[in-house]
């Protein structure tokens, strides 16, 4: 049993800061009371003195194979990051995928998130022991997770219209020949993982991760929806994330990414869609209808040029607004801080109406309670309130981004930047005291990091040459077919 006594309590109801002390029983908060009104006999005590006490953040869109590729690349594009993937995750080990995913969830445990939405991508399809791996990082680590395995059953060059015809002969040789398994083994994989999943799912749940619709055939596609209904396992999908894939969407299908999946079915209150920023009025009206999230990751879609999403426009017509970094590849860090940060500042550039820029106190949801209705967790995780799982964060007042306290929900949204976590509480244990990590050994990541980062440059040498030698033609093809106009309602921009 635990008491978190002496703290200011984040107050879902009007989120305002309130003294008062947590009781935890076991995984989950059992009271709230009045400083002092319980007794810390037969407790383990947590002093909150001087803390304010939130929830912790929810990551809405991470991709767990990327954090052996943290600061690799500058001034790519999606694109030109899709064509680099080759090489920048491939040729993994069982035991490199378990590195990765641990040195992501050690920092976002030090950043003060408790749970993450993981697409984790293997080629050329998804592995029992490799998501296995990945799954067993989290436990180690002790935070939770939606797990969803990254999948495609067409390649990057055979998504794009026309791409592979722009590569000279060789290369486009070269690039027909990258070739994901069909969309039936996928499928396969994913039924023997989910029937036999051997985690606890109230920590780490299974998800279903085609990752772009038209890397995806409908084919793909509706083995992922039936799949997903008759297991009863959510969705991630990367959707409308560049200009790009709008255009593509138009070309393939004659409509949106989004009209395409409501049409094959796949829009459920299980389903989140990563990005979306090229989306219209009748895009965001079907995902609100159907009960869907979109993680908005406003770092990564700024970082790689993809745009800016209009996230008052997705709350204005009711779809549950998540907020997440994206993948280390193309964010670079994990820093969910920072992600709130730059939410409420991105919300600023749509026009000079304030009363349309989001509040902290909308930022603030995005990253606790709308996260965890995206993971599938809602009315387990993202609020201090009786019965919820005791997923605990306090951020020292000492911090000199709290001096002077004026207005505690708009500095963590714009002050905060991660040194303030003091302590992380996740199902009712401490793994992360006075800003030091207590339940994992995080200096022998860093050891084990620097041999594999040493062996997978040698082994990826060779795929790495071929990325670049594509990359110029890759980045002028895509780029002039993002050069396209696009019109539609709710949407223009050149």
């Amino acid at each position: 049993m635990m008491l978190i006594k002496g703290g200011r309590i984040l107050n879902p109801a009007n989120y305002r800061f309130e003294a008062a002390d947590i009781v935890v029983e076991a995984d989950r908060i059992v009271d709230l009371v009045a400083p002092g009104s319980v007794s810390a006999e037969g407790r383990q005590v947590v002093d909150a003195s001087d803390r304010l006490v939130i929830p912790g953040l929810v990551n809405g869109h991470n991709h767990a194979q990327t954090n052996l590729s943290k600061g690799i690349a500058d001034r790519w594009t999606l694109e030109i990051l899709l064509a680099n993937a080759p090489w920048t995750g491939g040729r993994r080990s069982v035991e490199e995928k378990y590195l990765s995913a641990a040195i992501g969830a050690c920092e976002m445990l030090r950043k003060g998130c408790t749970a993450s939405f993981d697409m984790f991508a293997e080629f050329p399809l998804p592995t029992i022991d490799g998501v296995n791996a990945v799954a067993q990082a989290y436990a180690d680590v002790g935070i939770r997770a939606a797990l969803a395995p990254m999948m495609a059953d067409r390649s990057f060059y055979e998504a794009i219209p026309g791409l592979a015809d722009a590569l000279p002969g060789p290369l486009r040789e070269q690039a027909l020949s990258i070739k994901h398994a069909p969309h039936a083994q996928n499928v396969a994989v994913c039924r023997e993982l989910f029937t036999n999943w051997k985690f606890d799912r109230t920590q780490i749940r299974p998800a279903l991760g085609p990752t772009i619709p038209h890397h995806c055939s409908d084919e793909f596609l509706m083995g992922c929806r039936d799949l997903g209904l008759e297991l009863d396992v959510g969705f991630q999908m990367h959707v409308a994330e560049s200009k790009m894939q709008a255009i593509v969407a138009q070309q393939r299908y004659g409509k949106t990414l989004v009209a395409h999946l409501d049409d094959l079915g796949l829009l459920t209150p299980g389903f989140c869609a990563a990005h979306g920023v090229w989306l219209d009025d009748d895009d965001r009206a079907r995902l609100a209808d159907h009960g869907c999230s979109i993680s908005h990751n406003p770092g990564s879609n700024m970082k790689l040029g993809s745009g800016l999403a209009d996230t008052r426009a997705m709350l204005s017509r009711g779809v549950n607004l998540a907020l997440g970094t994206d993948g280390a590849g193309s964010s670079d860090n994990l820093n969910m801080f920072e992600a709130m940060r730059l939410a409420s500042f991105v919300s600023r550039v749509h026009g000079r109406d304030t009363e349309l820029w989001l509040s902290t106190q909308e930022v603030l949801r995005a990253a606790t309670e709308g996260g965890a209705q995206a993971l599938g967790f809602a009315g387990q995780i993202g609020r201090l309130q009786k019965g919820y799982k005791a997923d605990i964060v306090l951020l020292d007042l000492g911090a000199p981004h709290y001096v002077p306290l004026n207005d505690p929900v708009n500095q963590i949204v714009h002050c905060e930047d991660g040194t303030g976590v003091h302590t992380v509480i996740v199902n009712g244990r401490v793994l992360l005291e006075a800003g030091r990590i207590t339940s994992f050994d995080f200096d022998a990541l860093r050891v084990k990091a620097a041999a594999a980062i040493e062996r997978l440059t040698e082994v990826n040498r060779e795929s790495r040459a071929l990325c670049q030698q594509m990359e110029p033609y890759v980045s002028q093809f895509c780029s002039g077919l993002a050069k396209t106009p696009y019109h539609v309602a709710g949407f223009c921009q050149h």
